[in-house]
């Protein structure tokens, strides 16, 4: 009978092969996304610009009320806090290092991951299921370009997106709070406060991080949906380790932005 200590030790000796399996699917997936013949790159558009509209056009309601959420609750309770110690000179500084640096990025990036990438899981899942298509080292480049690039183009250009909209609407629900709440503070010095807290980096940093997530979560999502031959049953495993896998790779990238802003 197998034990938690077996399955611990399976797991163990299966890490190091499983993280270069999808280092090297990530260089391929990179590699067919950005070396396209002409012939293909019509098609390819296309394809990209469907994943954009169901990846980020369609994601906005639902980004739009973490947006409203973000701005509403944990911003209104920080004004709330400035306001008790006589610190609203500060609310630009708190809302450009809470919301705009980590925030806003880490939270698109969980929306993205749970639905998108688990779409994608299911949707290629459900391809190998059908044996329309083959496993992750049986595959060549023509059915990466069909397949794999177009999510991950789609997932980069919608996390950024979708990054900055979020961002834009907790900052703007934040000032409501503030307004709601009878701080003084009015909309001009509001604005100054944010400008004077955000540096040149910010911009580089949080579209680079944006678009990196959404590209990170779409190969991952991607890797887990042609891996191996999946039952209808073993979907929701699947799934639940894409997007587990996804957050984690998003968070360490997060770490190494961070480093960004400290050494600036």
């Amino acid at each position: 009978m197998e034990t938690w200590i077996d399955n611990v030790g399976e797991r163990a000796l299966r890490s190091p092969a499983g993280f270069w399996s999808r280092v090297q699917f990530g260089r391929a997936a990179i590699a067919a996304t950005y070396h396209v013949p002409k012939v293909e790159r019509a098609a390819l558009r296309s394809a990209t610009a469907m994943q954009i509209w169901r990846c980020g056009i369609r994601q906005l309601p639902l980004v739009s009320f973490v947006g409203l959420a973000l701005g509403v609750l944990v911003i209104g309770q920080a004004v709330s806090l400035l306001q008790q110690v006589s610190a609203q000179r500060y609310m630009g500084t708190v809302m450009v290092t809470v919301v705009l640096r980590e925030l806003g990025p880490l939270l698109t990036a969980f929306l993205v991951a749970a639905r998108p990438g688990t779409a994608a899981v299911v949707e290629l899942g459900a391809l190998q299921f059908a044996g329309k298509v083959e496993q992750v080292d049986r595959l060549d480049l023509r059915s990466l370009r069909e397949l794999v690039a177009p999510r991950v183009k789609g997932l980069a250009v919608a996390g950024f997106c979708l990054t900055i909209y979020l961002i834009a609407v907790a900052l703007a629900c934040g000032y409501l709070m503030a307004f709601v709440q009878g701080v003084p503070l009015r909309l001009t010095e509001y604005a100054g406060q944010l400008a004077e807290a955000m540096h040149w980096l910010d911009f580089v940093l949080i579209a680079l991080k944006a678009a990196l997530f959404g590209m990170v979560i779409a190969v991952v999502s991607c890797y887990h949906g042609l891996e191996r031959m999946l039952r209808i049953e073993e979907l929701p495993a699947a799934t639940t380790r894409a997007v587990v896998e996804g957050l984690g790779a998003c968070v360490l990238l997060d770490a190494l932005f961070l480093l960004g802003y400290l050494f600036r």
